[in-house]
């Protein structure tokens, strides 16, 4: 398991500790008890533990679309990639508050995110 104090990568994002989280911000809403982090385009996502963190993404923005959400973390959290073979090695996120960028491709149609 890796840990870090201000900056991490794991597939196809990066964290990095923010002082603050923006407000007006709407929160995203867990799915069997995880949050996803990122999503993959096989199905196996990067998720941690709802009962620990809340994540937070810009309104306007559809899922598609999504390359920046934020965290609140309230207590160590793993960042685990929901793959058996080939994963990303698990990510111990300390308690803080963090922002999550996705990798980003262009495309003649516009940016997208980058397959993992």
């Amino acid at each position: 398991m890796k840990t870090f104090t201000n900056m991490a990568a794991q597939g196809d994002f990066i964290i990095f500790r923010v002082d603050t989280i923006p407000e007006n911000l709407e929160k995203i809403q867990p799915d069997q008890g995880y949050l996803t982090i990122a999503h993959s385009e096989t199905g196996h996502d990067h998720v941690m533990l709802a009962e620990r963190t809340t994540a937070y993404k810009d309104r306007m923005t559809s899922d598609d679309k999504l390359f920046e959400l934020f965290l609140s973390v309230e207590a160590p959290t793993e960042i685990i990639h929901k793959r058996s073979y080939d994963t990303h090695e698990t990510l111990l996120v300390p308690a803080g508050n963090y922002v999550i960028k996705r990798q980003r491709e262009y495309t003649p149609e516009g940016y997208r995110r980058a397959a993992d």
